[in-house]
């Protein structure tokens, strides 16, 4: 036999098929959420995931204000940040970036789960997170995912 009887398909820009998924954060852990999300962002759920390709999902996030995190990691955990410059180093709280909106929040923890290059920065870009109920993307008529029910 010369050949072989199977194939492994590698999707590009053209062959991907993203879809609109919608995620109900209310009561949720905040990593767990966050790690679930980056896994779709990614297309790891997705029987042709290629590593170099984006071939995920567009997540939108609601009840982002609704978040849980355990303890008192509201107010002792600490993401930095720095400017480039001497002496600029950044810290900031979950609760100091709730403050200034849910989707700061979001981002920072799912950017932490994704690659650090330009292909996880583009996969960024899929993530719309909203403090209510309401989203501006009915057109793109996103089905409702349960987190819960994935890995």
């Amino acid at each position: 036999m010369d050949t072989l009887s199977y194939k492994t398909l590698s999707a590009n820009k053209a062959t991907v098929k993203k879809e609109w998924v919608v995620v109900d954060a209310t009561g949720q852990s905040l990593g767990r959420i966050g790690s679930k999300v980056a896994k779709l962002l990614r297309g790891k759920y997705k029987p042709s995931f290629t590593p170099h390709v984006d071939c995920g999902d567009n997540v939108i996030i609601i009840h982002a204000d609704k978040v849980n995190m355990t303890g008192k990691k509201w107010d002792e955990r600490v993401y930095l940040r720095y400017t480039g410059y001497p002496g600029g180093q950044r810290a900031f709280t979950p609760a100091g970036l709730m403050k200034k909106g849910p989707d700061r929040l979001f981002r920072q923890v799912v950017k932490g789960m994704l690659p650090k290059n330009r292909l996880g920065a583009k996969l960024l870009g899929n993530l719309y997170v909203y403090a209510g109920e309401e989203h501006p993307h009915q057109a793109q008529q996103p089905k409702f995912i349960d987190i819960n029910t994935l890995k």
